[in-house]
């Protein structure tokens, strides 16, 4: 029985596909798995105050605000970061974004609730 020399280069060669496959997929395994997965964080508002008014967020990893208001129709901006949403009572609004830069950013309603409204604000700390 002769063994053909070609049908062993053709195997080794299929080995070798097969391994680079392999290795090409555990490497976009480990790319998903490596992706952060957005943050969510419930924050209220009522006259004249927002619950989490300090909100802590890390640099990088995607967020998603979850706005409710508990009494009146308020706002929510965060200039800094080019994102608002009008707040509903009853109804949730969702805010997604990525903080892109470190430091302490006011967020504020931006649609008058009345006598107080001015002082309605916090803070995103982001490091």
């Amino acid at each position: 029985m002769s063994v053909n020399t070609n049908d062993k280069k053709v195997d080794a060669k299929r080995r070798l596909l097969l391994a680079g496959c392999a290795a090409g997929g555990l490497g976009v395994m480990a790319i998903a798995v490596a992706q952060p997965k957005d943050r969510v964080i419930k924050v209220t508002a009522k006259r004249f105050d927002f619950s989490p008014s300090v909100i802590p967020l890390k640099r990088g990893v995607p967020v998603i605000l979850e706005l409710t208001s508990l009494d009146i129709p308020m706002g929510f901006n965060a200039p800094d970061f080019g994102v608002r949403a009008d707040m509903v009572p009853g109804k949730v609004a969702k805010l997604r974004f990525i903080p892109d830069k470190t430091g302490e950013f006011t967020f504020y309603c931006d649609i008058f609730c009345g006598s107080g409204h001015e002082s309605m604000s916090g803070s995103l700390v982001v490091t």
